[in-house]
């Protein structure tokens, strides 16, 4: 909790610029309300892609069997 606040204050900081006060001080609450509603969204979508990625490309990948299990052409 501490830490989001301390990079609240940080990008406020460089937000606010001449605006010091209660403006800053309700972009702040802003910018932490955003962020930790946004952070774990992002984290999650991030983390289902990944799973998304890996499942697809060892369904991709297919089976592969050894040669002579194959059918072979009919004689004749």
């Amino acid at each position: 909790m501490m830490l989001g606040k301390i990079a609240a204050a940080i990008i406020v900081e460089r937000l606010a610029g001449k605006n010091r006060g209660a403006s800053g001080a309700v972009k702040g609450i802003l910018v932490e309300t955003v962020a930790k509603r946004l952070v774990p969204t992002i984290a999650a979508a991030a983390v289902l892609g990944y799973a998304y990625k890996k499942v697809k490309g060892s369904l991709d990948r297919g089976r592969s069997y050894p040669s002579d299990a194959s059918p072979s052409p009919p004689s004749g």
